[in-house]
């Protein structure tokens, strides 16, 4: 993985968050798709979150950030409740999409689910076509007309930023194309059935850096139409494509996930309000 404090100059971070605001639309005042209030994450006895509150906006890019082993992957998972499965595992508070609080008793998870999309830190495309890949989630959902599948695949690609990679080879293995490719793939997948939100864990943690920009373009794209939630370790890459900034740190006494300071990518990076949020960015620590 790309060495972190390589990109914590806070001058550069600073240029960086300069130059994504050239020429990009601002975020104007999105209503609030996710919140999250006074949320908390246990596996069994053990905290790994604490009180979390934060509001995502709609088509707007949020990235977490903060260093390893201080939740950034559990509360994303929490968001659609990927925890499900794993014994003891219990969230308490709310995480809420457009008001519904997906913690509730009677939540449909399955139905959770498929208003979310997630694309994982490394490529995971099945072994079948490109274009099966991408159709996949739809055949799920019981689509059946040839001509309606082959319009929202060839939709997604062109979202993912890969349609005119791939458009002459859609019959071909997913398995055969490059990292890079297999996760923008995957990326097409995940936004096929047309979810509100696509999480995205670490998506450029094991890509070069050229195909890391492309998938960064991909992101910039899904914003028109996604509210996107990024978990990153690269402090450019929030820079470049976040629209807010949540950074979290790990309690020494208790090791829960702690939210220290959310607002703006540019005030983040720039004018923190938190001494530790300027440690952290300037490389003092993590």
């Amino acid at each position: 993985m790309e060495d972190i404090k390589a990109h914590r100059s806070p001058l550069a971070l600073q240029r960086t968050v300069a130059e994504r605001t050239i020429g990009h639309v601002q975020a104007e005042s999105r209503t609030t798709r996710l919140q999250i209030a006074n949320f908390s994450f246990y596996y069994g006895a053990f905290e790994a979150l604490r009180d979390i509150s934060m509001e995502i906006r709609d088509r707007q890019i949020t990235a977490i950030i903060g260093p390893s082993g201080c939740g950034k992957s559990t509360l994303l998972r929490s968001i659609n409740r990927m925890h499900d499965d794993t014994p003891g595992a219990r969230g308490k508070g709310m995480i809420a999409i457009d008001g519904t609080n997906i913690y509730a008793h009677d939540a449909d998870p399955i139905m959770l689910r498929r208003r979310i999309g997630m694309v994982f830190q490394r490529p995971n495309p099945f072994a079948k076509s490109i274009f099966d890949n991408v159709a996949y989630g739809l055949r799920v959902l019981g689509w059946r007309d040839r001509n309606a599948i082959a319009e929202r695949v060839e939709q997604s690609l062109r979202k993912a930023a890969i349609w005119d990679e791939v458009k002459d080879r859609l019959k071909s293995s997913a398995l055969g194309l490059s990292g890079g490719q297999q996760q923008r793939v995957c990326i097409a997948r995940a936004i096929a059935p047309q979810p509100e939100i696509v999480l995205m864990d670490e998506p450029c943690s094991a890509l070069d850096p050229i195909a890391t920009l492309k998938v960064e373009d991909a992101m910039l794209e899904l914003r028109r139409d996604y509210t996107v939630v990024i978990v990153t370790h690269n402090m450019e890459q929030a820079g470049r494509v976040s629209d807010d900034t949540a950074f979290m740190l790990m309690d020494s006494q208790t090791r829960a996930g702690l939210l220290v300071e959310f607002g703006a990518t540019g005030n983040i990076f720039t004018n923190p309000k938190d001494q530790r949020t300027e440690d952290y960015i300037s490389g003092r620590f993590g």
